[in-house]
């Protein structure tokens, strides 16, 4: 099974798709994608990322980013709330990013979100969805302190080292490889990834961001996944239908909410 385990929905450049988000979704089921996440960054937008969960096979999650957070309190209670609804399978999108941020107070107020963001999903059961960014010490640090390694969770758009990538796996939390992978400049990430266990790993689009080579350039869309998903199989030296087997189980082994019989339709509402 194709899945996007990371897209954002409510993100997205509905031009070409008529202003229409089924036409986006249908796209990518043409490809043969057959579920979707979309994340949530704004606790302030979830009522619009849940509404895309009225389709079949598509899931969210309920998170405030870290340059989102504008140096506020993530309310835990509030994400307690959002991650009731059945359709809600992770934590997420939390963790620290430093390249952007530089001053002590802004990474301190990231700390404290991911902390009870962390705290939040290990006591729910639920996965974190974690996005670092140059701040490879203090995302391992805090997902060790404050993490549920049986829930545990994935390191998102995964552009770090080899050793963060071992130490993330030995907190159970997946490798989610993103269109990057395809870019010329990652020759570290290909070689990592050839490195990784196959049973570690998932595969993401983060769109609209960062379309895979070759819609490199362009607005990028779920349908994308499929070139992700062929790039990483290269990488392996597996079979096409291998890696969507094995990153497929891996997703529905960690985000267990997301049930593999709940699958797209094409056209439906």
């Amino acid at each position: 099974m194709l899945i996007d385990t990371h897209c954002h929905l409510d993100m997205l450049d509905l031009a070409p798709h008529n202003n229409d988000i089924n036409s986006v979704i249908d796209a990518a089921y043409q490809k043969g994608v057959r579920q979707l996440l979309t994340i949530s960054v704004d606790l302030n937008k979830m009522d619009t990322v849940l509404g895309f969960t009225q389709r079949e096979g598509v899931y969210a999650s309920c998170g405030v980013h870290p340059l989102q957070n504008k140096g506020l309190v993530t309310d835990e209670e509030l994400l307690r709330k959002y991650a009731a609804d059945p359709k809600v399978v992770a934590i997420g999108e939390t963790g620290l990013d430093y390249f952007y941020e530089a001053s002590t107070e802004a990474r301190e107020a990231q700390k404290i979100s991911f902390m009870h963001h962390l705290k939040a999903a290990g006591d729910l059961g639920l996965p974190v969805i974690v996005h670092t960014r140059n701040a490879k010490e203090d995302t391992l640090s805090l997902i060790r302190q404050y993490g549920n390694r049986e829930s545990a969770g994935v390191l998102h758009c995964f552009t770090e080292d080899y050793d963060m990538a071992k130490a993330a796996l030995d907190e159970n939390y997946l490798i989610s490889i993103s269109g990057i992978v395809t870019f010329k400049t990652a020759q570290d990430l290909k070689e990592t990834v050839r490195k990784l266990p196959l049973e570690s790993l998932i595969i993401e689009t983060d769109s609209p961001y960062l379309a895979p080579v070759p819609y490199r350039g362009r607005k990028n869309e779920p349908q994308y996944v499929s070139e992700v998903a062929q790039y990483v199989a290269d990488l392996k030296g597996i079979r096409y239908e291998a890696l969507l087997e094995a990153t497929a189980q891996n997703f529905h082994r960690v985000f267990s909410k997301a049930t593999p019989q709940n699958q797209l339709q094409l056209g439906s509402r």
